[in-house]
């Protein structure tokens, strides 16, 4: 078993890249009120951070803390009820419906919990989509679809449905969605929550590669401690605030975590082993 210490990146990967310049993500006290008839709830209250680039981060908090309300906002999917939201240099706290989905299609990537792959279509067609609405020519739409499985290791499964792929092959065409478009920042949420343990670190594994080797700031929300331990900043959320903002101090590489765990195959055998011994003993 390799030691934890191996495991963890070195100080010098564990500090904020990007550090000139403007930040990417810049929130000025931001405060989003939902109004319910009679009542009122505050999701979010004067909540001011920046994000620069290359960095990863992770926005953490239980049920009801601000997190998803935050990464509504950061995803221009709404608004703030107040304050101001810059995104790579732009106000875009008061930008119209449309202009904000213009926004996200140049700017944004996705990748859900949930997968949301069209069943029917292949994997290559579903990266394909956020290409369509961007109105970018067919043949460039399929290189662009092509290269982002590639960087994803799914190459050889473009033409496989969502019904022929594992959960963490579907959970790999999803991140490649979110990068066909090329975009500045891409937004996570819970991109681990229905994945088992060692799929979960293989899809950490690709969020790493892709943050380290090729620059890409991420935004990940989680409320598994564990998997925040693979990124490189938390931003801890409770009662619509910011309460906690720290750098990772022991981050784990997750390519080191997945050379320490047994494999598909050995689980298995282990798991036959165990069921075949209880066997014995009952006998």
């Amino acid at each position: 078993m390799m030691n934890m210490a191996e495991q963890i990146l070195p100080a010098a990967e564990m500090e904020r890249t990007g550090g000139k310049g403007e930040p990417v993500i810049r929130l000025e006290n931001v405060y989003k009120t939902y109004d319910l008839g009679e009542i009122q709830v505050q999701a979010l209250r004067g909540v001011s951070l920046e994000v620069m680039a290359g960095e990863f981060v992770a926005v953490m908090g239980p049920s009801g803390s601000g997190k998803s309300t935050v990464m509504n906002i950061l995803g221009c999917l709404d608004r703030p009820t107040k304050g101001r939201y810059f995104l790579d240099g732009v106000d875009v706290s008061g930008m119209s419906k449309d202009e904000l989905a213009r926004i996200r299609n140049k700017k944004l990537g996705f990748v859900f919990q949930q997968f949301n792959l069209l069943s029917r279509t292949s994997a290559l067609e579903n990266v394909e989509l956020p290409t369509v609405y961007a109105g970018i020519k067919p043949e460039e739409r399929t290189r662009r679809a092509m290269e982002s499985l590639r960087r994803v290791g799914l190459a050889d499964r473009a033409g496989h449905h969502p019904s022929q792929l594992s959960g963490g092959q579907q959970q790999r065409v999803a991140i490649a969605r979110g990068l066909v478009n090329q975009p500045a920042i891409l937004l996570a949420d819970e991109p681990t929550g229905n994945l088992d343990s060692r799929t979960s670190i293989e899809i950490m594994e690709i969020l790493q590669t892709l943050n380290e080797e090729q620059g890409l700031t991420i935004v990940l929300v989680t409320h598994e401690p564990d998997i925040a331990q693979f990124t490189k900043r938390n931003l801890e959320f409770r009662d619509g605030k910011l309460k906690r903002d720290r750098l990772v101090e022991e981050r784990l590489n997750a390519r080191e975590v997945l050379k320490a765990m047994p494999t598909a195959e050995e689980e298995a055998a282990e798991d036959a082993g165990a069921a075949g011994g209880a066997g014995t003993g009952a006998g």
